[in-house]
Formats: structure tokens, sequence, C-alpha cells
């Protein structure tokens, strides 16, 4: 068969969350970081990522990582994110499985029974210890970028919910924190389509009504509100705190994993309110009851003194499957297609 495009996809998930892994057929793209080459496919060449997210070969429920050379010389790779509508600086989930795919396809080399390597983000490094065993990389853990509260206490009116209370987090995308509580969530699987009804709701009117600019990242493109996060209020297990959330993707869609950076986000915001220290361990559930252990490694400062923590996350990650996605050149729907019945809403 003549194919006008073929790319190679090696599937994963991380705790429930898919994240697939471009390992051939494209490219680098232009750009002197991995933030520039980010913007540039987002601007030049969205069509490889509508290509492979919407369907009929991807879903609302994919993420796509395209690894690529580092530019910094403390990395061993870098990769780029994907998601049902843009490109984040950061993901937990998609590191884990980006991590996983590295070493058990042997991209970079395996030492067990550690693995330890340093990932470059559009947001930044990563540093990843990867538990290994018989040739198989069984936990992940990885040390954040700089995460801070980027709003507490704050308030803001949602149409047919009223006054809603917020806080903002930065876990490499920022977060806004609500508590599931007076909306009466428990946040279950049966849930989900009330969630994203009303975290889209909740965004729509946060990004109306909050500007937010982060120290270190100038572009406007970036200092956007991405997700919103639902929280039910933490509880001590066995000892350590433990709290369940969910991350509501658009154009509207769960997280299935307990989501990294939106775990980052609210440790970033605990350890702002003080609620969890230096060293501190947390245990996050996702909707599916899936779990990321966390913790506040350190504390540190950007640029402009802001206070922010370095949290890390460790969960697991499974490959699923290796393809070869291809476009027949007669194919009427080259960069495919979405619509509202499972995506919420239609993306152009």
């Amino acid at each position: 068969m003549k194919s006008a495009r073929t790319i190679t996809v090696v599937s994963s998930h991380a705790e429930g969350e898919v994240g697939r892994v471009i390992t051939g057929g494209v490219l680098p793209p232009p750009g002197d970081t991995l933030y520039d080459q980010s913007i540039h496919l987002w601007r030049n060449d969205d069509g490889m990522r509508k290509f492979l997210i919407f369907e009929p070969r991807g879903g609302a429920f994919c993420h796509i990582n395209l690894i690529v050379p580092p530019k910094s010389p403390e990395a061993d790779a870098g990769f780029i994110i994907m998601e049902p509508e843009d490109y984040p600086a950061m993901s937990g989930s998609n590191c884990m499985c980006v991590t996983t795919v590295l070493l058990e396809t042997g991209m970079v080399p395996m030492q067990e029974p550690q693995t330890r390597l340093t990932l470059e983000t559009p947001g930044g490094l990563v540093r990843v210890v990867a538990d290994c065993k018989d040739g198989r990389c069984e936990r992940v853990r990885l040390t954040n970028v700089p995460c801070y509260a980027a709003l507490l206490d704050a308030e803001i009116d949602v149409p047919g919910h009223g006054k809603v209370k917020i806080d903002v987090g930065y876990g490499g995308a920022f977060f806004i924190i609500v508590d599931a509580t007076p909306f009466g969530f428990k946040i279950v699987k049966d849930e989900a389509r009330q969630l994203v009804e009303t975290g889209e709701a909740i965004k729509a009117a946060a990004r109306e009504q909050i500007q937010l600019q982060h120290p270190d990242m100038p572009d406007p493109e970036f200092n956007h509100l991405g997700f919103t996060e639902f929280t039910l209020p933490v509880e001590t297990v066995d000892g350590i705190k433990t709290g369940r959330n969910t991350v509501v993707i658009s154009p509207g869609k769960l997280d299935r994993s307990p989501c990294g950076t939106g775990t980052a986000a609210r440790l970033a915001v605990l350890h702002a309110k003080g609620e969890i220290k230096i060293g501190e361990d947390f245990v996050s559930h996702s909707v599916i009851s899936s779990q990321f252990d966390a913790r506040v490694e350190s504390e540190i400062t950007l640029s402009d003194g802001t206070p922010a923590i370095h949290p890390s996350i460790a969960g697991r990650a499974w490959i699923t499957g290796f393809h070869n996605y291809v476009l027949d050149p007669s194919d009427p729907f080259p960069e495919g297609y979405t619509l509202s019945d499972t995506w919420f809403k239609a993306l152009d």
C-alpha cells in the first residue's frame, strides 16, 4: 500500500492514563528549545497531533509524546507532549510512559536495579529514577520542575453554580483546584460526565476572571489556566496523608491516573498552606482508584523570589502495543475528526 505518512508508535499507559510514544517517522521540529519546538508544532504542523489523536486513529483518551534529542547537555532524551487540545509543558503520567518506553525498547540503556536519567521537557528538566528488574521498568519516580501556589483562597463566579472557591497551583501547567464536596461529588466513575461538564464550566469562568504570569515563562500562550482539578479533603490513612482527585482535560475527559502534574500542583498548594511538610509522603488516588505516591522533596524560589517546591511523583507504566499508523493518499480524513458524542465538544 502506498502511504503518504507512516508513524511508528509504542502505546502505553501510566496508572490508566494513555500516553503513546512516537519512536519513528517524525523528524525533530525546528527550535532552539523544546518549548520553541512545541510551539512550532502547534503553529506549523498541528496536523501530526490531529492525525494521531483524533479519530479514527486515536480518541479523546489519547496523549502523544514525540521523542526528540535534548537541548540540555544534562539530559538523556527530550520529549514533547501532545494532548487532545494543546501541547502541555509537562505531564507526569506521560513522563512515566516515556521513561518506560525508552528503557524497555532499549532507546536508553537500562541499568538494574535502578536506572537514573534526566529527561528534558518544554517545561524544564525532570530527574527520573526507574526501578528495573529482568528487563522491565517496574516503577518510575520523577522529580518535577519547580511548582508553586499561584493563587490561594480565591473566588470566581461560575454560571449555573454561583460563587466557587478555588486555589491555583502550578505543577508543570496551571491547575484550578476545587473542593469537590460542595458539588456533591465523590469522584467516582459514575460521575465522569458531570465532573467534565462542571470542570469545563469552572475553567471557562476562571479564564475570563483570572490572569496569571509564571515568573520564568513570559510567553502568553504558556500562561493560561490549563485544567480543573477536583479534590476531596485530605485524610490520614495508615499514618500517610492521602487524597482523591480527578483532573478534567479539555475538550472534556477525566485523567484516568491521579495526574502527576495535578498532584504536584496540589502539593504546592498544600505546602503553601502549611498542610504538608518537606519529606512528608502523600498518596494520590484517581477516579479509577489508581495511585501515585508523592512527596515534597525540597523548597526553592523562582527568579522573582516566589516560594516554590520540587515535588516527586512515583507510579507505574505498561507498554500495551506497537503500531504503524499510516495515511492512505485517498483517505478523506488526513487529520481525523472529532464528534461531541465522545469528545464533549467537537474540535476543529
